[in-house]
């Protein structure tokens, strides 16, 4: 999403990263970057990626089926360039966050001609302007809080936006669909559990970063829970839909994946374990919402992974009453 926002800079550029980064493949900035007069070259396909602008609008197509992020960094860099242009989009995964991305866009100043995701016009020279601007909650935080409620207990969280174009606000839908008590306001959600969870069908193409809680929503629920979209979990921090049967497996939760579709048998009990995060930020979360129903202590190595979106989660689920040891520079939960 930087990377052509970056690309308006006339200097030489370098962009490098860590962790699961390095292994993302990179080789479509190459394919689009020249059709915008930006020189780009990787490290064969991946980081680190060299660049030099400035990026210049022109009409450009992309695949959008790897991710919405670039195309993001493309909308906003070409709101403060482009004169006419179109950008037009194959198979774009996450409408929703795009969505986002315009409502942003307007509330600074910038409009563009949203033609059925498919193409993206730009009609005359616009530029940002300064305005004032809250920043809304996190839907994708906020929904293991949601579902850490749903299993275990009641809680209120406050400053989300019901009303948002976050794509993660389906979290509700998920919850709403396996039995959950849901008092909405407008900035507002507070969660309860009626009785016993039951399992759910529930699409999360649009939405993956759900996946993780999702899970540890599915484990609590008796019986098979499907959820679909398994396809877009290969390259987040860990290729996700591996790394949550194989840890949840461990707390003794069989999930199955059928190719683009993951069946979770829930209600089955979870078990006190070790398990690791992968480096993965979603999957310790995930693995500490499970923790809260586990019949034993629950050790997440590597649980600083929290660190790169949420870093107070350990901290606000033992406010929700849940134990919680630091060990080390890792965290350990217990049951």
């Amino acid at each position: 999403m930087f990377t052509p926002i970056a690309a308006l800079a006339s200097q030489p550029l370098t962009i490098v990263g860590h962790g699961s980064l390095v292994t993302r493949p990179m080789d479509f900035f190459q394919e689009v970057f020249p059709k915008l007069s930006v020189e780009c070259s990787t490290n064969g396909g991946k980081l680190p990626l060299h660049i030099k602008g400035p990026l210049q609008a022109n009409n450009v197509e992309i695949d959008g089926s790897l991710s919405s992020q670039f195309l993001t960094g493309l909308l906003m860099a070409f709101g403060s360039v482009a004169e006419k242009a179109t950008i037009t989009v194959k198979d774009l995964k996450s409408k929703p966050y795009i969505a986002l991305t315009l409502q942003l866009m307007e509330h600074f100043g910038v409009q563009v001609e949203n033609d059925n995701f498919e193409r993206f016009h730009f009609t005359k020279k616009q530029s940002y302007k300064a305005v004032e601007y809250t920043v809304e909650g996190d839907w994708s935080g906020a929904a293991f809080l949601l579902v850490a409620a749903a299993v275990s207990g009641k809680a209120e969280v406050k400053h989300l936006n019901t009303q948002s174009a976050q794509s993660d606000k389906a979290i509700l839908q998920a919850l709403e669909s396996a039995g959950a008590q849901i008092l909405p306001g407008l900035y507002t959600v507070i969660i309860g559990n009626n009785g016993e969870l039951k399992p759910f069908e529930f699409d999360a193409t649009d939405c993956p970063d759900l996946f993780p809680p999702l899970v540890a929503l599915a484990a609590n629920c008796k019986g098979v829970t499907k959820i679909l979209g398994v396809s877009r979990l290969a390259h987040k921090e860990s290729d996700r839909g591996i790394t949550l049967q194989e840890e949840f497996g461990k707390m003794g939760i069989r999930i199955d994946l059928d190719g683009d579709v993951m069946y979770v048998h829930g209600g089955t009990g979870i078990k006190g374990a070790a398990v690791h995060s992968r480096n993965d930020h979603r999957i310790a979360m995930a693995c500490a919402v499970a923790a809260l129903t586990a019949d034993g202590d629950v050790e997440i190595e590597n649980a600083e992974a929290i660190n790169k979106s949420y870093p107070e989660f350990y901290d606000h689920i033992a406010s929700l009453g849940a134990t919680v040891t630091v060990t080390s520079a890792e965290k350990a939960l217990n049951h």
